[in-house]
């Protein structure tokens, strides 16, 4: 189940209490989280299942993702909307993303997010030219994309996770959205390893010894990382050069909120890449 957006706000805000401020990152991604929180909200008396349990499990035994993109119920003028005040957060972070172009700021900036556009983004293919600016990079848009829909597959996953059998899935993708995961834990029970989605959040079981994006498992590839408290592992593929950051969760006693792990973390992306690896950004092996 992902981890409730308002628990990570609460988080946020009563940090800004204690310490006065928030570093800029962590300002930005509040003020994010409340607009995704609101959209959360709004979809929450909308959404149901509409896979059958055999539907379900046919999926899950062939590897299918339980989400199709033409199978979304969206909410298209909240989803734009959605887009709007997500651009306009951006734009107000310069010193973190640069300057966003004007026609992303402008009046009707919202109907550059086009149905061909979302999916482009969804299927992890080149976005449209009708939503790429000549003066705004492809990674940032697609960030920003991202942020808009992210609510959106959270809300459908939280409909679905109930229904997914773990030990029959264990794959290299996630099984909600088909998103590549960007972070992992150990769980406090076994010390298993679990796979956090890039996309909506949703954790998977998954083997500790197999890459989670070439999914090899010759043993000589794989290795891993760990700080000096034995809180934090990078775990690394000399295969495919990936990386994923990894929280153990038997060395904590506090409340550990993922999402939030990743920009906490950031200090362990840059070990990783200045080491010669690279984070993974797209999904593998997708049916």
């Amino acid at each position: 189940m992902p981890v409730e957006t308002d628990a990570i706000i609460r988080h946020l805000e009563e940090r800004e209490r204690k310490e006065g401020t928030l570093p800029q990152l962590l300002k930005f991604y509040q003020k994010l989280l409340r607009v995704q929180s609101r959209v959360e909200q709004k979809l929450a008396s909308q959404l149901e299942p509409t896979l059958s349990h055999e539907a379900i499990n046919q999926r899950i035994e062939r590897g299918v993702p339980l989400i199709d993109f033409a199978e979304l119920a969206l909410d298209w003028p909240l989803l734009r909307n959605t887009f709007t005040e997500v651009t306009a957060i951006f734009a107000q972070f310069p010193e973190l993303f640069g300057e966003l172009p004007q026609r992303l700021r402008g009046p009707g900036a919202d109907r550059l997010l086009t149905k061909k556009a979302v999916k482009a983004w969804f299927e992890e293919t080149k976005l449209p030219t009708t939503i790429l600016a000549d003066d705004a990079k492809e990674n940032l848009l697609v960030a920003i994309i991202q942020a808009t829909f992210k609510p959106f597959l959270v809300s459908h996953a939280k409909t679905l996770i109930s229904f997914v059998d773990q030990e029959r899935w264990r794959r290299e993708y996630c099984p909600i959205c088909g998103g590549s995961p960007d972070f992992a834990y150990l769980d406090k029970e076994r010390g298993s390893r679990w796979l956090l989605c890039s996309r909506c959040d949703t954790e998977w079981l998954f083997q500790r010894l197999r890459c989670p994006f070439c999914g090899t498992q010759d043993q000589n590839a794989l290795s891993y990382f760990t700080d000096d408290e034995g809180l934090y592992r990078l775990y690394v593929c000399e295969q495919c050069k990936h990386y994923v950051k990894t929280i153990d969760l038997r060395q904590t006693e506090s409340e550990v909120l993922l999402p939030l792990e990743r920009l906490i973390t950031l200090d362990i992306d840059q070990q990783a890449l200045e080491q010669g690896y690279s984070p993974f950004n797209k999904a593998t092996k997708k049916p």
